[in-house]
């Protein structure tokens, strides 16, 4: 990797991204293309790379490349909410920007790896392989959904690597608002002395994966040696209230839950990734157990002054 570009770097999982693929890659040239509508400046302090501050929708930006090298592409940049319902511009954002990154990748003959989203299962109750995709619940899936079609169906003779990100969390999400994950939401509330609230009966499970496994999987894809879409989670899932359960353990807290009724019709109960066919194409399995995770992002990234945190560890001080 010796020309990068991170597309949505300065969000939450390509900021984690950027800076790994800076401290692995020292001498590699990477540059972020990062609108900031629902990202930071702040997750990239301490990069040292260039920042193209462009929309990955807007084809202006495909000028500045023609005459730079380029062997790799991340792209994550995409709207993540998926409360967001104006259908047109979840659409037009997500597949129009994919549609650039896939004609930029084949003038210069670099490899893709792009940021799909589990929500292309809807709701199933089973242990999810690639090939159960297809039925998401909302735009935002059917967005990710549409973007794996066009990459199966691209004739630009280049590798096109697609991880279904399951539910993701860790640092540098501070920022995210209401589409924070459900480990920091409960974090703030419980910090703050208050009971945790979520929908009854807090059994609902869902497959989190931290941050720092989701990018080692990312930057091992790179490598994959074909194209295809996988699966990026830890194969087993965790409940709302065994969360709770470690977020206690974490704080030093006997918080109880408070259960309230669940407002979304599509809204995802279960979700538990196959990971075989991952292990099988780039050798990736987590390293961090849920529990763990939990402990290592509380202790070591929200405990101290987060900011500061980060910031020290983007330096590499």
């Amino acid at each position: 990797m010796d020309h990068i570009l991170v597309t949505g770097g300065s969000g939450f999982i390509g900021s984690n991204l950027s800076l790994e693929l800076q401290n692995r890659f020292p001498k590699a040239a990477i540059t972020v293309l990062e609108d900031f509508r629902s990202s930071s400046f702040k997750n990239l302090l301490g990069f040292r790379g260039d920042v193209l501050a462009f929309n990955a929708a807007d084809r202006s930006w495909l000028d500045l490349f023609k005459n730079r090298p380029l062997d790799t592409i991340f792209h994550l940049a995409s709207i993540t909410d998926t409360t967001v319902l104006d259908e047109k511009k979840m659409m037009f954002d997500n597949v129009e920007g994919f549609r650039n990154i896939l004609e930029l990748a084949a003038a210069k003959k670099a490899r893709v790896v792009y940021a799909s989203s589990a929500a292309v299962y809807g709701s199933q109750t089973r242990q999810l392989k690639e090939s159960d995709g297809g039925v998401p619940n909302n735009i935002y899936g059917f967005s990710k959904w549409t973007m794996e079609n066009l990459a199966r169906q691209f004739q630009g003779g280049i590798k096109i690597v697609g991880l279904r990100y399951f539910n993701v969390f860790g640092p540098r999400e501070y920022f995210k608002g209401d589409a924070a994950s459900m480990t920091y939401k409960l974090y703030l509330q419980m910090k703050a002395g208050k009971r945790p609230k979520v929908f009854k009966y807090g059994e609902q499970k869902r497959d989190f994966i931290y941050v720092k496994d989701v990018v080692e999987a990312t930057i091992r894809a790179a490598d994959c040696p074909q194209s295809t879409s996988m699966n990026v989670g830890t194969g087993e899932p965790t409940s709302f209230n065994q969360m709770i359960e470690v977020l206690n353990e974490a704080l030093g807290t006997q918080l109880e839950p408070e259960y309230f009724d669940n407002p979304y019709d599509f809204y995802q109960s279960f979700t538990q990734a196959d990971m075989s066919h991952a292990m099988k194409m780039t050798g990736f399995s987590r390293k961090f157990s849920t529990r763990d995770a939990i402990l290592d992002y509380v202790r070591n990234y929200l405990e101290p002054e987060y900011a500061a945190k980060a910031v020290l560890g983007a330096s590499g001080r």
